[in-house]
């Protein structure tokens, strides 16, 4: 098919560089692209910016040392508060981080996708956001109120990294749940976006109604990855739930002296396919249930 951007998860990673900014979609222990995140394990990418609302995608990076700096607001795995991996990169100091409020974080993603070099808004003013980021600036409106406003500055990426419901091979995606986050915006802040999706169509046939879920235009996709469960162990609504059992054995191994290289030989070295069959496959994902919160 002309205009056909489908491709492996190989070759997806392999079209990224050392020292890039990447974009991590999803939230939390949600929507993350964790097939994607596992290539870049068994790849040689390093020297990364990760800008995320952080899950287990950027504990994993971290404890593979593939992390020079991190821009998040947060690294959580919900029902298990604090990811381990992250904790321990943070508080070994190894890490350039730009710690952000939520909101702050979401506006400078905004900002990236209209092409602004940073937007206005009243959040982190009178919090240690500001003396944490002496980097930060504030503006004064040139309106007669002369209020004072955070410079929100753009958070550009070079590559979002997405997991998406749907896609076909033209690049045009369906979101669907009950809260996609803000991988809309990841997309349009990027230089060039991969999606890895959970079904893959030769073209999508939308109506109207189903047209709601296209969250973001193909135009901004520059790779679409065939990847069934490959937002496991993390929640993906509404085809599966977090797998809290994983989660909870990925966190054990943080507490072993050599616990993250028996975990990488255990679920990430031998491949995608090797990594669905030892945690029971496709089909025992899909029946994780939902988080209900």
């Amino acid at each position: 098919m002309a205009l056909d951007k489908t491709t492996t998860l190989q070759a997806a990673v392999a079209s990224l560089q050392d020292g890039m900014t990447l974009g991590i979609g999803g939230w939390g222990p949600r929507r993350k692209p964790m097939a994607l995140v596992r290539e870049i394990l068994r790849s040689s990418l390093r020297d990364l910016t990760v800008v995320s609302y952080g899950g287990p995608d950027v504990g994993m990076l971290c404890a593979a040392g593939r992390v020079r700096k991190l821009v998040f607001p947060f690294v959580t795995l919900d029902a298990i508060p604090l990811e381990p991996y992250y904790r321990r990169a943070r508080e070994s100091g190894v890490l350039e981080v730009m710690e952000l409020d939520e909101g702050m974080f979401e506006w400078g993603l905004r900002a990236a996708g209209m092409r602004m070099s940073f937007l206005p808004t009243r959040v982190g003013l009178g919090s240690d956001v500001l003396a944490r980021n002496p980097g930060l600036r504030t503006v004064t409106s040139p309106y007669d109120d002369g209020d004072v406003y955070v410079a929100m500055p753009a958070l550009k990426l070079d590559a979002a990294l997405l997991h998406v419901n749907e896609a076909d091979q033209l690049g045009n995606t369906l979101l669907d749940g009950h809260d996609v986050y803000f991988d809309h915006l990841y997309a349009r802040a990027a230089t060039r976006t991969i999606v890895s999706c959970e079904r893959l169509h030769a073209q999508l046939a939308l109506d109207p109604a189903r047209a709601q879920a296209n969250r973001f235009e193909r135009y901004l996709v520059s790779a679409v990855v065939h990847a069934p469960a490959g937002a496991h162990p993390t929640s993906f609504g509404p085809d599966y739930g977090w797998d809290m059992a994983h989660l909870k054995h990925y966190c054990a191994s943080a507490l072993a002296a050599e616990g993250w290289a028996a975990y990488r030989a255990d679920f990430i070295d031998a491949g995608e396919a090797a990594y669905l069959d030892k945690c029971g496959g496709a089909v025992r994902i899909g029946r994780l249930p939902l988080p209900v919160f």
